[in-house]
């Protein structure tokens, strides 16, 4: 099981704005913070961080790396994923199913980093 996942951010007031509203969606709430990161709580106890990056180097996004967050519902998904667009989210693939029984949206951070939002069933 993943605990927490942690992406990089080179604007940290941006991206808290951006993940307050989103994990909002998704009833995440903020648990840790300091001035170089935010970590945002799931009910599960899992938990989706952003941080300026340890080196001090820009944060940059990794090829093929993403991030995919687990919906309750095919609405929750259609939700998160229209709220990510509505704060300024790239899309990579608008919600909607993909095979028989996975749905899902998918979108760029405003760093870049690439998400998923799903629902499996």
């Amino acid at each position: 099981m993943i605990g927490y996942v942690t992406l990089g951010t080179n604007d940290l007031t941006r991206g808290a704005a951006f993940y307050d509203a989103l994990l909002g969606e998704m009833g995440a709430k903020r648990g840790w913070q300091t001035e170089r990161y935010i970590a945002w709580n799931f009910s599960n106890g899992s938990m989706l961080c952003i941080i300026t990056p340890y080196d001090l180097q820009p944060a940059t996004v990794g090829n093929g790396m993403m991030v995919s967050l687990a919906a309750g519902s095919r609405a929750e998904v259609d939700a998160v994923y229209a709220r990510a667009m509505a704060l300024g989210a790239k899309d990579e693939g608008a919600a909607g199913p993909r095979g028989d029984s996975f749905y899902a949206g998918y979108f760029r951070d405003l760093d870049g980093n690439k998400l998923a939002v799903y629902h499996a069933g």
